[in-house]
């Protein structure tokens, strides 16, 4: 179940949210300001923040800035009694999801939770990690250390197809099939030749991963 982290002094608050949340089968972790938070983020895998804009030592938006400036993807849900449209904006500028303003009905809250844990999860479906490189299938970009690697479509599109499900073998004509389509005119050859360029092009990740030939069957990719 997801780990989810609350931010905010006021104890009365941690402990409601606290409540509701446990009883839908969350795993919480609580923090009375910002410098807390950041310090159990560095010490546990966080699914979710909700985080209030006042607090001490670091207040919500200095939170809320250097998480971004970490994780850009972990969903983060502000929680404030200040509804003016100015402080929502700003939230929304500095990277947070959703906004919430106090007082606040429970059951709302753990909506709202679950809708942005749900938005996560479909993000990161489209989202590959091989070692050092990302594959994001959303831009439909490589990144290697850090650094934009551009492919041609189908060669992004049939690596990713191998790197989702590592191990598995995809004939070459499920390959053709799910890639170029049911109407496409050429041969199968057209996989080894593309298979051919990503092992060129990814020889010096061999320690992430490399592209496997089943003999007489298709192809695969393993995690090494």
């Amino acid at each position: 179940m997801a780990k989810i982290l609350i931010a905010d002094d006021d104890v009365y608050i941690r402990e409601l949210v606290t409540l509701f949340l446990r009883n839908e089968g969350f795993d919480i972790l609580e923090a009375a300001d910002g410098a807390e938070a950041l310090a159990l983020m560095e010490e546990a895998q966080v699914d979710l923040v909700i985080l209030d804009v006042m607090m001490p030592h670091m207040d919500g938006w200095e939170l809320c800035r250097e998480i971004r400036r970490i994780n850009t993807n972990i969903p983060l849900l502000m929680v404030t009694v200040k509804a003016e449209t100015g402080h929502k904006v700003k939230g929304f500028e500095l990277g947070t999801d959703d906004y919430l303003t106090k007082p606040f009905d429970p059951l709302e809250l753990v909506m709202r939770v679950k809708a942005l844990l749900k938005r996560a999860m479909v993000l990161s479906s489209q989202s590959i990690q091989l070692g050092g490189i990302v594959l994001d299938r959303r831009s439909f970009q490589v990144i290697r250390n850090g650094e934009k690697l551009n492919l041609p479509l189908k060669e992004f599109e049939l690596l990713f197809k191998l790197a989702n499900q590592p191990g598995q073998i995809f004939t070459r004509e499920q390959l053709i099939t799910q890639i170029w389509g049911t109407d496409y005119e050429g041969d199968d050859r057209t996989v080894d030749v593309h298979i051919k360029r990503l092992r060129e092009k990814f020889a010096g990740d061999a320690q992430h991963f490399q592209i496997e030939t089943a003999r007489s069957l298709g192809y695969r990719l393993v995690i090494t």
